[in-house]
């Protein structure tokens, strides 16, 4: 009898495998049956050390900062401007080029002199303002009674702000028109005109009503726009403490007088009257409404003889000659009733001329020239601020406190404060161990250990002595890399988005100013909770943070900027645009507030 020898070698393994699964047990069954998963919260030492700016890069900024305010604790910040003006490649004004006015072969009798004469110049620079309108009723979150329900009635008549808005009705007065009858009675709101708008200026710190003498200069120095140290390879920095006024690179004055902030909107009406509306008088009506903004005339002379003059030359015909004739300008306030100091909306504003010029008029009969005349026509010019702007920045009269701190900056010892203001101060922040210890003796025990964490944050208690100076405490700090500039992890992970504008996006990663329950700020608390997994999980590198003020969580963009000890730093814009600050405890306070110490809290799973 013949076997098949490999049907009896699979019969085989198939029967052994079944006897197998008779005695084959789940692993680990009762591995856990005695322990349970347990979420815990620890704290772990987060060492502080001082650093102080010298100076910080300030050409290329979205905005500008100019006034001066007494910090109780940070002393004197004062913020001055120098500008170039942008101008379009051989402008001409008027109907015609100058060339073509004095060329000699043309014959033509329309062709006039026209004359060019600067009738006003002023200068518009905007200020920020809120317009934000969550429910979309036509009034601001920050006037609205309830700004997430349009049917809410803040005027308190009979309509709601989105039906008044809707028939172009004034939502914030009863009476739109102020004829004395109320809204929801009057049929006839002509005279109120919906779009004049109410703004909120969000962006002045200070006294509003100051006085202060603002005085504005031409420049006499060339801001080039590459490094003549470099061979002119690379862009030019411009730094906070480059002060051109002080340096005497000054000389015609355009403005010198005392002035006072106006925040209405500014409306121009029509000059002339339409005769064929004969039921309207244009020069009651608004023509063009301007949102506030520091707005001041200009010397006319200077405007004439540096740009109208020179229609047709040399010095028009590139922005580069341009702004080798007319270099900018130095925008310089003093002599304060009060503290004020302004952020400036610099890329919108400009320098407007208003300027006449003789038009020849044939009146429709150019083969009659009986009836021709020539007229005064106005026309407006603009130049621009889309040049170099370099926003020179002191900050002296620091607190007796802040000299002692300062002078442990690069002695590397933890500091019992820590002091945070925008373009100056700066925290430098290690986990874990203190960085004049080699060893990783904390961390290498938490790799050890069977974790998993959950959450991670880094918590910063205000300074109580600071506490009740709120409009000059910084809504926000920023926690980076401070060996590159970089982000965190966590920061590109968290995509929260906020209503409640820009500087409060990333809102999981934190940063944000916190309340008590008494409404009293007091403290600021970072998630870093991938950053921390990374150090202890993926053996990543524990490097140094950096802690700045935060003006902007969005615009991360890495200046230059270079500490009192000659160190070169990568430094976030957003830390450069506001006069905000914040006192902080660090990592070796005084027994007093040792429940304040910065810390650092792990949240993990583990069983027991």
């Amino acid at each position: 009898m013949r076997y098949n020898i490999k049907l009896i070698a699979s019969a085989s393994l198939i029967i052994s495998l079944s006897s197998c699964v008779k005695d084959f047990l789940p692993i680990g069954e009762n591995l856990f049956l005695d322990q349970k998963l347990e979420t815990l919260s620890e704290s772990f030492p987060a060492f502080t050390f001082q650093k102080k700016i010298n100076k910080v890069q300030t050409n290329g900024l979205p905005l500008v900062q100019l006034g001066e305010i007494n910090h109780p604790i940070f002393g004197l910040a004062e913020a001055s401007i120098t500008t170039q003006l942008t101008i379009a490649n051989n402008p001409f004004f008027g109907n015609h080029r100058q060339e073509v006015e004095d060329d000699p072969n043309i014959s033509d009798p329309n062709l006039i002199p026209e004359n060019e004469t600067v009738k006003s110049v002023y200068l518009d620079i905007p200020f920020f303002t809120n317009q934000d309108d969550a429910d979309n009723d036509g009034v601001i979150d920050s006037l609205d009674a309830d700004p997430n329900d349009p049917e809410s009635n803040s005027d308190g008549d009979e309509l709601t702000d989105i039906v008044e808005s809707q028939n172009n009705l004034n939502p914030l007065n009863s009476d739109s028109d102020g004829d004395g009858i109320l809204d929801h009675n009057d049929d006839d709101n002509a005279a109120y005109q919906s779009e004049n708008k109410v703004y909120e200026i969000d962006s002045i710190y200070g006294n509003r009503e100051a006085t202060f003498n603002l005085k504005i200069y031409e420049l006499t120095s060339y801001l080039n726009d590459l490094d003549p140290a470099n061979n002119f390879e690379t862009t030019q920095a411009y730094y906070s403490t480059q002060d051109y006024f002080e340096q005497g690179f000054y000389n015609a004055v355009l403005f010198d007088d005392l002035v006072s902030l106006n925040f209405d909107e500014i409306r121009f009406n029509f000059k002339e009257d339409d005769p064929s509306t004969e039921n309207i008088d244009e020069t009651t009506q608004v023509e063009t409404r301007l949102s506030p903004r520091l707005r001041v005339p200009l010397d006319i002379s200077f405007f004439q003889e540096k740009l109208i003059n020179k229609e047709g030359s040399i010095d028009l015909e590139t922005v580069i000659n341009f702004q080798e004739t007319l270099k900018g300008l130095i925008i310089h306030a003093d002599n304060f009733s009060d503290d004020i100091y302004m952020l400036l909306d610099i890329n919108n504003a400009a320098i407007n001329i208003v300027y006449e010029f003789d038009d020849y008029q044939t009146k429709g009969t150019p083969d009659d020239v009986s009836d021709d005349v020539v007229e005064k026509v106005e026309r407006e010019f603009s130049l621009g601020f889309n040049g170099i702007t370099v926003n020179t920045l002191k900050n002296s009269l620091f607190d007796a406190a802040i000299q002692e701190q300062l002078i442990l900056t690069n002695s590397n010892i933890p500091s019992e404060r820590l002091y945070v203001r925008s373009g100056s101060l700066l925290g430098k922040v290690r986990l874990f161990e203190n960085e004049n210890t080699d060893d990783n003796q904390l961390i290498e025990g938490l790799r050890s250990k069977s974790w998993l964490i959950n959450e991670a944050n880094l918590i910063f208690y205000i300074d109580p002595a600071l506490a009740s100076s709120k409009e000059l405490l910084a809504q926000r700090l920023y926690l980076f890399d401070y060996n590159t500039g970089f982000p965190l992890s966590d920061y590109f992970i968290d995509g929260s988005v906020s209503s409640s504008g820009r500087n409060s996006n990333k809102n999981v990663f934190g940063g944000l100013l916190e309340y008590d329950e008494n409404n009293v700020p007091y403290r600021y608390r970072f998630n870093i909770t991938d950053h921390v997994s990374n150090i202890i999980r993926n053996d990543s590198i524990n490097f140094d943070l950096g802690l700045v003020v935060s003006a902007d969580i969005d615009n991360l963009t890495p200046i230059n900027a270079i500490t009192d000890s000659e160190e070169e730093l990568v430094y976030p814009l957003t830390a450069s645009l506001n006069p905000l600050g914040a006192v902080l405890i660090g990592s070796h306070p005084d027994t007093s507030s040792e429940d304040k110490r910065v810390r650092l809290e792990l949240v993990y799973s583990s069983y027991q």
